[in-house]
């Protein structure tokens, strides 16, 4: 099993990989002070309430991507604790299958190389992703594998609590998706502005991204929010809550060296590699969107 971390602005999740299949999920808050030992404080408890007696929890290598870098070696020296091993540390430098045509690549957000880097392998291509979290991301990869930049903008839950912090009157939201566009009182002319307004923005931006690459594009959507917007989308998309966890495990299977022979109860050795030592990628079937319970939000 591969251990893959995804350090957050909000939350770091921990994520358990086999043979391409994402076997666990796990989110820790972020937390900019805590040490290594902590971490890992954490991370044994976790890890502690997923591992079964007779089948030990063993991970064989460790993937990591950051946008917090006070944190990321503290969690680097965690997944070094927990495999024997250096992890994968996502950036520029590493293979991901993509050519960078931004001007500063080392500013992009990790999190965003890694859902370029796995759209592009295993989408149509053009192809345009859109994480829906802290911040709305959208990146854009061209025919040539190109990442060609994209967008940033607040995220929903992000804007709907900066509104309550700012406008004394406004309530607390229970975040759903709205059934009209005009609200009939404050909590749905809210709703319908975040949460519509944001499928609105995902539709306007891809219109105007397909313009400026003179072609149509995929859609991917991602993201612990997505499950709001994306039935109220208009253009045809793919949902895939385990977008970046995918990522993460290609491109360990791309970066990794070939682990040492283990012994009894060692990890496996994770992936298969083809004719030309590459690894092979896998694809996945297309998700559907469908309506979840409402949340809390505020």
């Amino acid at each position: 099993m591969i251990l893959a971390i995804d350090i957050g602005n909000t939350t770091v999740a921990l994520g358990g990989i086999r043979d391409g299949r994402v076997c666990f999920v796990a989110r820790m808050d972020t937390v900019r002070t805590r040490t290594a030992a902590e971490y890992r404080v954490e991370m044994d408890k976790i890890f502690a309430h997923r591992r079964h007696p007779e089948r030990p929890m063993r991970f064989e290598g460790a993937v990591l991507t950051s946008v917090v870098p006070q944190i990321t070696g503290a969690l680097a020296e965690c997944a070094r604790h927990y495999t024997g091993r250096k992890p994968v540390i996502v950036s520029p430098e590493i293979r991901t299958g993509l050519t960078m045509g931004v001007d500063e690549p080392h500013a992009v957000g990790k999190d965003r190389l890694v859902d370029a880097a796995y759209a592009a392998a295993n989408f149509p291509l053009p192809v345009v992703t859109v994480d829906l979290g802290t911040a709305t991301t959208f990146n854009v990869v061209d025919e040539n594998r190109v990442f060609r930049g994209g967008v940033i903008c607040p995220g929903l839950s992000t804007g709907l609590r900066a509104l309550g912090d700012r406008c004394a009157q406004l309530p607390q939201v229970h975040l759903g998706s709205p059934k009209s566009a005009i609200g009939t009182n404050t909590e749905k002319c809210m709703l319908s502005g975040s949460v519509m307004g944001t499928a609105v923005l995902i539709d306007g931006m891809v219109q105007r991204i397909e313009e400026e690459l003179g072609r149509p594009a995929t859609l991917v959507v991602t993201g612990g929010l997505a499950k709001y917007v994306t039935p109220l989308c208009r253009h045809p998309l793919t949902y895939d809550p385990e977008l970046l966890m995918k990522g993460l495990a290609l491109l360990y299977q791309l970066n990794a060296s070939q682990p040492q022979h283990h012994g009894a109860g060692g990890g496996r050795h994770y992936g298969r590699q083809n004719q030309h030592g590459h690894a092979k990628q896998r694809t996945y079937p297309k998700k559907r969107t469908r309506r979840e319970p409402e949340a809390l939000v505020g």
